[in-house]
């Protein structure tokens, strides 16, 4: 009985977020007046890639795994790597910080994913959306910013546009598997497993995110090389001056 109590518990529970939350969608957007042509004589400086690999708990919490971890992480880096000739212009590497260059590094990446989560949450997607940001979509408006420190960034001093990247995948635990199943009965969507995934290009003088592609629902497992190529191309998809097929037609 103490296991059917949980279990209903986590479905109302389950029922409550499914209500108020809105299933992402692809979505892209460039800062306007903003072009980045092949061949431009820009320089792009990558960063390395965020990524958070893990389980999804029965009641939906992230449960992170180290060993699936550092295997999407080695695996987007080395398609990442495959596909940074094809994004039109120069790409240099980040250098690898330490100490408080370490931090602040990790301080950007952290406020990339805040900025890149409130673009989703409040100008991408109709249910939430702010009223300022429904007069920028009626506007064609995208303006966003992290700020001018990124001019601190290390290697900033040597790039135009930074290139950000951040991907979480967790997979659904066996509880929530059947916490969805149940759910089915009771009329409630209930979503197992999460895979998301945005990109954005940035200003590395002002700080301004001139392009941002962003899916709740990514493909490929980044575990394996073939899902993290797929991953990887659908996050670079419609870089600006790119020549990367999407990964839909793979």
């Amino acid at each position: 009985m103490h296991f059917f109590r949980i279990f209903f518990v986590a479905l109302a529970a389950a029922a409550t977020i499914s209500s108020v939350s809105v299933l992402a969608q692809e979505r892209t957007a460039v800062r306007q007046g903003f072009s980045l042509p092949a061949n431009s004589g820009k320089t792009i400086l990558l960063f390395r890639p965020t990524v958070r690999v893990g389980s999804q708990s029965t009641a939906g919490m992230f449960e992170p795994n180290a060993d699936w971890t550092a295997q999407g992480r080695e695996q987007l880096g080395t398609s990442l790597k495959n596909l940074q000739s094809r994004l039109g212009n120069r790409v240099i590497e980040a250098p690898e910080p330490v100490g408080e260059e370490a931090l602040f590094l990790s301080e950007h990446m952290s406020l990339f994913a805040a900025v890149s989560t409130s673009v989703i949450n409040y100008q991408f997607f109709v249910g939430n959306r702010l009223p300022t940001k429904k007069q920028d979509n009626r506007n064609d408006v995208f303006e966003w910013t992290l700020g001018p420190q990124v001019a601190q960034l290390p290697g900033a001093a040597d790039a135009d546009y930074g290139l950000f990247i951040y991907t979480e995948d967790q997979y659904g635990s066996t509880g929530r598997k059947l916490l969805q199943f149940a759910a089915a009965f009771a009329g409630v969507g209930v979503q197992s497993g999460v895979h998301s995934g945005y990109a954005g290009l940035v200003d590395l003088k002002t700080g301004e995110l001139l392009w941002l592609n962003a899916d709740g629902q990514m493909g490929g497992d980044v575990r394996t090389s073939e899902g993290a190529e797929k991953r990887m191309r659908q996050l670079l998809e419609e870089f600006p001056g790119s020549v990367i097929e999407e990964a839909k037609a793979l």
